[in-house]
């Protein structure tokens, strides 16, 4: 081995400098040639018979330079360049085949590597996070919520109470601020954390420090933590920011520090302020305010499991210690705060990998089809070869050599489409939703899709080897040159191409079905009943400084306020104020019970919103019974509410509600009459069930920050600057912004984006699959007609109509679309659960989708059929006797 590799040089140098070791093997001989004849002229034989006698001893000059080339060691090597040298050719003289089944293998490769980088970036790749898998998320958890908030109070006892965490931190779900300059006020992304917070996700300030221990405490000066876009895009990136004081939600606070530049949190994606919880804050000092989510990192050796375990202990001892505040809270529910991060991706993810492993495949079988053809062209010259002496190794290296030559092509044409086809999802993922989707960013192919392509290309390059060798083996030497290209051959592609174009079908079938149902189901998505006409309503979202407007008067004037001046606005019908706006707004919640009945300590759970009187007039909602409340309705005069459809089903289903009296548990001694029953408007998801829902007047339970709702008579987008302006003429240090119209805001709603998603690349795919399956058939039926030229000549000539023949052709094509069809629903119907979670208002064995995607196919199987079968109606029985 040691002298193999020593000699390992120049054994190379015969590669690269082959005519200079050729002449100098030729010269060596020559002078073992010359030593011979000497050695025999010295023995008295002549110069001529001593010649003869030296080249007989030393044997032929060829078979010699070849043992001497077989002894380098490099043969394989010289072998293989030859080998793609020819492949090249190959290829090139048959480009026709070498465009498809490159363009092909390149659609599916780069579909499944695009798919896979997603996934990849979403469930593999591991957060940037100190040991991520250790970080967890605690909810509260009742029965009508697994997911709930906790309270500061709540959160502080976990905190100090836990056997099972290194430590346990919160951000806060009601975030945002309004940064004041001298220009005004603006809205900006940020939230409020506790103080040990990025130490427990293991993050350290790229400048600067992080919050100390006392900074979320009462008396503590407010501080603030920049992101680094924050830091770019607002100070220039100067380092002199440290300590500087900006105006942050009404209070003077510093900055303290840069956070690092590939730092993500993407419950808060985009949050450019982060600064501490205060204790002093009402909320925070309220038991019953449940706005905060926890964090928490795990001990090492403890497990979810038993982490729960802690966690439930300390709620059921907060449940007897603080009953009028903690008897609804039922539990605690831990989470991989990886799974929080996704969120419903998952399942979607899922579902486009397995689309386009499905397209792969069907790109797969279209080669192979394609590679079973042009194996049938060179049975002839294969038998050639192989009668020549080629051995079955040597074919298959042969073979491989030109199936590497192919996929290298296919496999670049892949990345760069991959990349091309990341980067255009990309883009039509709208801009909230990436804010949510950190693990996006610098999204691109990375080692992990590379070695997925390379992994497929090798797959790929096996296939071109070994195909050709069991489709026409060097045993059948003798018959391929007998038959040349014609016959049995014919028959045996017809055969196996037919089997491979049913796959491919059966497939186009499933991913059509599964495409058809998406797309059903996103469309009975945005035509759900949202119990309010969408169309010519826009919503504005308000901020101020907390300490400006304080006082439930001052919130109530300014609210009046600006409903007038908005209404003076030419175009605008009504305006409205809400503590949220609708569709996919399911966070406010109560519990609530009925004045009279027993209370017995259940949750009754209802959406809580504060509502100005003209809500419902600007919603255009439905009036079910009784009244909507009045602009008089202020704290001076008796509480009223207004129910939704929901609650009164649920809660009042033998009765009329309107006169009946409620109370929040909270504050049992302060009724509420019910003034009428309004139709259910879509609050939550769209996708989600219609929660029992309380309307109270703003008027008499104001709130900060309301949703200005506007109705006009005009598109929704000109009115925005009017509104702005219109706002600021009362305040220019309140800040306006999400101004988007709510048919916008339906269509760019989360479950929106996720069923539109899934339902495009699915189709995308189903469409792909379903082009090539039927180019296969067309490619299938073509070949069977050229084949059978002779034959159909013959049919001619015997008298067959042209009708005949068409059915003839027909016939095979469409058999094979049916055996594909019947294979393709048959499993679709058995894959349907797979798919049954991201469908709304579609059963997963629809009929209409069922009996539609059989229909497209037969439709398109047909057309595939129709030209070879024109064709051969075209064949002249006298050209056709004389076909080989």
């Amino acid at each position: 081995m040691a002298r193999w590799l020593y000699k390992l040089p120049l054994r190379f140098r015969s590669l690269f400098r082959k005519e200079r070791v050729e002449q100098e093997l030729t010269d060596e001989l020559r002078f073992h040639v010359e030593k011979l004849i000497e050695e025999k002229v010295a023995k008295g034989v002549t110069p001529e018979e001593a010649r003869y006698a030296a080249l007989r001893e030393l044997g032929g000059e060829d078979q010699i330079k070849e043992e001497c080339r077989d002894m380098r060691g490099m043969n394989y090597i010289e072998n293989f360049v030859q080998d793609v040298r020819y492949g090249l050719r190959q290829l090139r003289r048959n480009s026709g085949f070498t465009v498809v089944a490159a363009l092909v293998l390149a659609m599916g490769i780069s579909g499944a590597v695009a798919i896979f980088s997603f996934a990849d970036a979403a469930l593999i790749k591991p957060l940037p996070y100190t040991d991520p898998s250790r970080l967890v998320v605690v909810f509260e958890s009742s029965p009508g919520n697994a997911r709930g908030a906790v309270s500061y109070l709540d959160f502080a006892d976990w905190k100090r109470l836990n056997n099972a965490f290194s430590s346990i931190d919160a951000y806060a779900l009601n975030g945002g601020f309004t940064l004041t300059s001298a220009n005004g006020a603006e809205p900006v992304r940020g939230t409020r954390v506790s103080a040990e917070f990025f130490h427990t996700l293991g993050v350290i300030p790229f400048l600067g420090r992080d919050f100390r221990a006392s900074e979320d405490s009462a008396g503590a000066a407010p501080t603030v933590i920049l992101s680094y876009a924050a830091w770019q895009k607002r100070f220039g990136g100067r380092k002199d920011v440290l300590g500087q004081a900006i105006t942050l939600g009404g209070a003077r606070t510093t900055i303290i520090g840069v956070l690092p530049p590939v730092f993500q949190f993407a419950p808060y994606g985009g949050a450019e302020f982060w600064t501490t919880l205060r204790a002093s804050d009402p909320c925070e000092q309220n038991r019953a305010c449940h706005n905060l989510v926890t964090v928490a990192r795990l001990k090492d050796g403890v497990s979810v499991e038993r982490a729960s375990s802690d966690v439930r202990l300390i709620v059921r001892q907060l449940q007897t210690q603080y009953p009028e505040f903690n008897r609804y809270v039922g539990s605690a529910n831990l989470v991989p705060l990886r799974d929080v991060i996704i969120g419903d991706v998952r399942p979607v993810l899922l579902v486009l990998l397995s689309g386009a492993g499905l397209l792969l495949l069907i790109a797969c079988v279209n080669v192979s089809a394609l590679l079973v053809a042009r194996c049938d062209k060179r049975r002839r010259e294969i038998a050639v070869r192989g009668a020549l002496g080629a051995s079955g190794a040597r074919l298959v290296r042969q073979f491989a050599s030109e199936g590497l030559v192919l996929v290298t092509f296919a496999g670049i044409l892949a990345l760069i489409s991959a990349e091309w086809v990341m980067r255009l999802l990309i883009r039509l993922i709208p801009t909230d939703r990436i804010a949510g989707m950190p693990f996006l960013q610098g999204l691109g192919v990375n080692l992990h899709g590379v070695a997925l392509a390379g992994a497929i290309l090798l797959l790929v390059t096996v296939l071109f080897s070994v195909i050709p060798t069991l489709y026409v083996s060097v045993a059948d030497v003798r018959k391929g040159l007998a038959e040349g290209g014609r016959g049995s051959t014919g028959t045996m592609w017809r055969r196996v191409g037919a089997k491979l174009v049913a796959l491919e079908l059966a497939i186009a079938v499933v991913l059509l079905v599964n495409a058809g149902l998406l797309g059903r189901s996103l469309y009975r998505l945005l035509h759900v009943d949202l119990g309010f006409r969408a169309d010519h309503l826009a919503s504005v979202e308000t901020g101020w400084p907390r300490a400006s407007y304080a006082e439930d008067r001052q919130q109530i004037l300014l609210g009046r306020q600006m409903v007038e001046r908005i209404s003076e606005i030419p175009g605008v019908r009504s305006v409205a104020l809400s503590n949220a706006s609708p569709v996919d707004s399911a966070w406010g919640t109560a519990s609530f019970h009925v004045a009279g009945r027993p209370n017995h300590g259940e949750i009754n759970e209802v959406l809580n919103r504060h509502v100005s009187s003209g809500y419902f007039a600007t919603l255009e909602a439905r009036l079910l019974r009784g009244r909507y409340f009045g602009e008089d309705e202020d704290a001076s005069k008796p509480a009223v509410v207004v129910v939704n459809r929901a609650l009164m089903v649920k809660y009042f289903p033998n009765e009329d509600p309107v006169g009946k009296q409620i109370y929040y548990d909270w504050a049992p001694r302060s009724l509420m009459e019910i003034a009428g029953v309004v139709d259910d408007i879509k609050e939550g998801p769209l996708e989600a069930t219609n929660m029992p829902a309380l309307y109270v007047p703003y008027n008499q339970n104001p709130v900060g920050w309301p949703v200005v709702l506007v109705r006009s008579s005009q598109y929704e987008a000109p009115s925005f600057p009017r509104i702005a302006a219109a706002i600021h003429q009362i305040d220019p240090f309140i800040s306006v912004s999400r101004e988007e119209g709510m048919t916008e805001r339906i269509n760019d709603s989360p479950s929106a984006y996720l069923h539109r998603s899934s339902a495009t690349l699915v189709g995308a795919f189903a469409v792909s699959a379903l082009l090539l399956s039927v180019l296969g058939l067309y490619g299938v039926v073509a070949y069977s007609v050229g084949q059978r030229t002779h034959e159909i000549g013959v049919r001619m000539a015997l008298g067959a109509q042209k009708r005949a023949v068409v059915r003839m052709v027909m016939k095979q094509g469409m058999a094979l679309a049916f055996i594909g069809i019947c294979a393709g629903v048959a499993a679709a119907f058995g894959l349907t659960p797979l798919t049954a979670s991201l469908l709304y208002g579609v059963k997963p064995t629809d009929p209409l989708t069922f009996l539609a995607v059989p229909l497209i196919l037969i439709g398109a199987a047909l057309l595939a059929c129709c030209i070879p079968a024109r064709r051969a109606t075209k064949v002249d029985p006298i050209v056709a006797l004389r076909y080989e």
